[in-house]
């Protein structure tokens, strides 16, 4: 198997392929997506939320329990498989992806890693139906990518081991408006943070504010406020809880990936078809232009995506590659969509065309799980170490 050295020392390794279970779930992930995705994204976006039937449908899909192991209950899924749903999940609604690669690359993983006996029994088997919905809550006023501003605080609560009183608020929370269960990271002294599992639907979990973001629409985003609300302790350290965020990356960048792929056909199927100054668009060079620079984009977003998801599966160190298949594929979703804005004129401008619906959607992808300026950070601390 050949290896590419990168600048950090890194090993990077050739792609490594899916097992016919995998390929089997994600052809029952293409067809979801045709069927039940698409169809409703239009619709999904208006609404600015999902609905609540959704939940079980990706649970028979096997979407909740991608990262859980099998003998948790869940489908036990190599990270590959997992961009690869996100990926074909974003080419359906992007808002949809996001959620999906949250649940997964950090709420199911925090399971896996960090809860005890106790909390996998009490929560693992309505999570793998869909009857607990989950969000991961980091996110504050004054923490954003400086997450170590958190400032809800966690006190233990004398009576009851392992229960603790937040107070505090978090916003920009995914999914935070229809989560059951939230998986927070709060303070646990000055210098300490950790994480929690706290149910919505408490006396001291208060929803203040629904976010409404110009993309992603339906993602439910928000902001709540703890007043003495209880949390269950699972004990790790800020940074055990921050490392989920590297398969999270990669999940976005799968995201992105989507997006751009997405973007991508339309604009090459509207250039074949529209004519001006009696010629196809496709027959213009400033439009073959555009196209080729997206098709090289798409393609080495890819091969970082594929790499990255290969390595982490090895369990190698994917530090730095998932910063780059994050950063590369998030600014190539960009780049595609306004390219096939471009391609599409006014016309890509109005709502009667899906490319405007990605354009708005791409850019979260350069946001979430860690802004672009975050993951250049990263990578070149990996790189001068």
């Amino acid at each position: 198997m050949s290896q590419t050295k990168i600048g950090s020392g890194a090993t990077i390794t050739e792609t490594t392929p899916l097992d016919a279970r995998e390929q089997s779930f994600l052809e029952g992930v293409q067809q979801f997506v045709a069927e039940e995705v698409l169809p409703n994204t239009r619709k999904w976006e208006e609404a600015k939320a999902f609905p609540d039937d959704i939940w079980p449908k990706l649970a028979k899909c096997e979407l909740l329990s991608m990262t859980l192991p099998r003998d948790l209950g869940g489908s036990g899924l190599s990270c590959r498989a997992y961009v690869e749903a996100c990926r074909e999940l974003a080419k359906g609604d992007p808002a949809l992806s996001m959620n999906i690669a949250a649940i997964n690359a950090l709420c199911v993983a925090h399971f896996v890693k960090f809860a005890n006996d106790d909390q996998r029994k009490k929560y693992l088997p309505g999570i793998v139906k869909g009857d607990i919905r989950l969000a991961w809550g980091l996110t504050e006023p004054d923490a954003g990518s400086d997450a170590r501003r958190v400032k809800s605080f966690a006190k233990p609560i004398e009576d009851r081991p392992g229960y603790h009183h937040i107070n505090g608020e978090k916003m920009f929370i995914t999914n935070g408006g229809k989560a059951e269960l939230i998986i927070l990271i709060a303070r646990t002294s000055e210098t300490e943070l950790s994480a929690f599992f706290m149910e919505t639907d408490q006396p001291g979990f208060k929803l203040t504010d629904r976010i409404h973001t110009v993309g992603v629409c339906a993602s439910n985003t928000v902001r709540f406020t703890m007043t003495d609300a209880v949390g269950w302790h699972t004990p790790c350290t800020f940074n055990d809880a921050i490392s989920l965020l590297y398969r999270g990356r990669l999940g976005i960048a799968g995201m992105a990936l989507g997006i751009a792929e997405k973007a991508f056909e339309l604009c090459v199927d509207y250039s074949k078809q529209r004519e001006q100054f009696n010629r196809r668009l496709a027959d213009m060079q400033s439009v073959q232009n555009m196209i080729a620079d997206s098709a090289m984009e798409i393609e080495a977003a890819r091969g970082l995506l594929h790499r990255g998801a290969s390595m982490y599966d090895r369990g190698e160190d994917v530090v730095a590659i998932s910063s780059m298949a994050k950063l590369f594929a998030s600014e190539t979703a960009n780049h595609a969509t306004n390219r096939a804005i471009q391609i599409h004129g006014g016309r890509g401008m109005t709502f009667d065309y899906l490319v405007e619906k990605l354009w708005r959607d791409a850019k979260l992808t350069e946001i979430g799980e860690g802004c672009s300026e975050i993951q250049r950070l990263v990578i070149s601390k990996q790189v001068l170490r």
